[in-house]
């Protein structure tokens, strides 16, 4: 399979996670959709060294899944602190937390 083929499925995911996090309300929903994001990050971040025969890429894709763990630990703490005020999952009530 051609690698540019990678960057093309890359770009596509990219686009979908970016129209999601744009277009959705629902909180669970956008971080679904960053995580798509950062998993289209790390397609390019392996198909496009490869293509120029080396296998850096898979270091930065590594650090990126690390980041995105950790963007999931604090981003599913901030949405159940959000729920249980408002029992809401609404981005539009995130708003609401400041006291």
């Amino acid at each position: 399979m051609n690698p540019v083929n990678y960057l093309y499925l890359a770009a596509l995911l990219f686009t979908i996670g970016a129209a999601g996090v744009l277009i959705r309300r629902n909180a669970i929903v956008v971080f679904m959709c960053v995580e798509l994001m950062l998993n289209a990050c790390n397609l390019v971040f392996v198909a496009f060294p490869r293509m120029h025969g080396n296998l850096d890429g898979q270091v930065i894709a590594f650090f990126t899944m690390v980041v995105a763990a950790a963007e999931v630990v604090v981003g599913l703490a901030i949405l159940v602190s959000l729920f249980r005020s408002r029992h809401s999952a609404s981005v539009d009530d995130a708003s609401l937390m400041k006291l």
